[in-house]
């Protein structure tokens, strides 16, 4: 069986489900994207991983990682090859000098994982067709540089993003700083997002 390679677009809040957030893959290479619904905590451990902040204590896929790490495992590649009354399957793919292992995971922790090990993700076509969303070109293209503006991350209140829009950019990277550092994680997402915003108009 054939298998497509998928990257993580973002996430977003489910407009279907209160307080569950959509995890959004893309087909490399094409124009199909898979909508995952995941909860909160999960939304929270891949959007940090996407905005690139470091916590001052690792989170629990940071633990795996460091855990992983520490007795020379890899994992090779993240594989989501079922998809059950609206279910999607995933496993992890892992290796040390010695076996080869196929570990059961929730796609959302498999997703977490391959952003951390910096891993590729898989699906097959069946799945795709069964769950995918087929955008046109130029509905594709038209939306690409507005993903990062519109993605939502578990996160304060809009007042919260009004207040930082008023910020100076020196402002705002002390503010993210200290976010990190108080583990306010999706304060510091926010900021993250406000700072890339005004990097992308220079």
């Amino acid at each position: 069986m054939s298998k497509i390679r998928l990257t993580v677009l973002g996430i977003s809040y489910s407009q279907t489900q209160s307080g569950a957030y959509a995890l959004v893959l893309s087909e490399e290479n094409g124009n199909r994207r898979i909508p995952i619904i995941i909860g909160g905590y999960e939304a929270q451990a891949i959007a940090i991983q996407l905005e690139g902040l470091t916590p001052p204590r690792p989170l629990t896929h940071d633990l795996f990682l460091n855990f992983a790490r520490a007795f020379g495992i890899d994992l090779i590649d993240v594989h989501i090859y079922k998809l059950e009354d609206g279910v999607f399957f995933s496993k992890l793919h892992c290796e040390d000098s010695k076996k080869e292992l196929f570990i059961d995971s929730r796609t959302s922790d498999a997703v977490a994982l391959a952003l951390r090990f910096n891993c590729p993700i898989y699906t097959t076509e069946e799945i795709i067709e069964k769950a995918g969303i087929t955008l046109d070109v130029e509905e594709y293209n038209s939306e690409e540089p507005q993903e990062e503006d519109e993605t939502e991350t578990p996160g304060p209140t809009d007042s919260f993003t009004d207040q930082i829009r008023r910020l100076s950019l020196d402002e705002l990277n002390r503010l993210l700083t200290e976010a990190v550092e108080n583990e306010e994680y999706e304060k510091a997402t926010k900021i993250r997002d406000e700072i890339k915003r005004r990097e992308k108009k220079k």
